[in-house]
């Protein structure tokens, strides 16, 4: 009994989709898209027989490409610490493998950079309105180490009491919409909305209750 011809590589072409990326046609069909680096390393070339070991490296560069392209996708819509991008890939059906080198190259051209996205982001959400509790929290559950985090939250508030004056500001704007309501409710909301927002502790606590006493007779209506 004859054997079945010897399937072979019948076209590497340019994905016009995906600059950088070239399409491998098998026997007149598309097996996969991989970087045009990959076409090098594996060396692919029209003609050639196309065997397992083969089929097995390009599907792994296949796989490579796939989860750099979702990696770009992402970052082009915001920033991403590099744990938080890592679940989101590896959620999106991407082999872990290959998510991990896709991670390794955009941390290599600069993509990704945890120190300064936690910079960022302290900065940005503290503008916000949000305090330290919070960022730690937040951040933390974004996959961010704890040495980085209290770092970055030093680095904005370089004094404990630098953030008070932010919490101090957000009291009296809260305490101003709840005018109409009793001391003892305006102070426990104003205290609850403050936890919300990452200030905690006793001088948060004697911080609202010298902004409610400093009011003037009559505040609340």
């Amino acid at each position: 009994m004859r054997a079945p011809p010897a399937r072979r590589i019948t076209a590497l072409e340019p994905d016009p989709a995906r600059p950088g990326s070239v399409r491998v046609l098998v026997d007149g069909r598309l097996f996969c898209t991989v970087g045009e680096e990959s076409i090098v390393t594996a060396g692919l070339e029209v003609g050639e027989p196309w065997d397992g070991p083969r089929a097995g490296v390009v599907g792994e560069a296949a796989d490579l490409e796939a989860a750099w392209r979702s990696l770009l996708r992402a970052l082009e819509r915001r920033s991403f610490a590099t744990g938080e991008l890592r679940r989101k890939l590896c959620r999106g059906g991407h082999p872990a493998a290959a998510v991990d080198l896709a991670i390794e190259r955009a941390i290599q051209v600069q993509l990704l950079d945890d120190a300064a996205f936690v910079t960022h982001y302290v900065a940005s959400r503290a503008a916000r309105g949000r305090g330290p509790a919070r960022l730690r929290r937040d951040l933390s559950a974004l996959g961010i180490d704890r040495r980085s985090i209290d770092a970055a939250i030093t680095a904005h508030w370089p004094e404990p009491e630098d953030a008070l004056a932010l919490a101090r500001e957000l009291a009296h704007r809260r305490a101003k919409q709840l005018a109409a309501q009793p001391r003892d409710v305006r102070r426990r909301r104003i205290l609850a909305y403050l936890a919300r927002r990452g200030f905690t502790g006793a001088k948060v606590t004697d911080l609202v209750r010298r902004v409610l006493s400093s009011e003037p007779v009559g505040a609340e209506g």
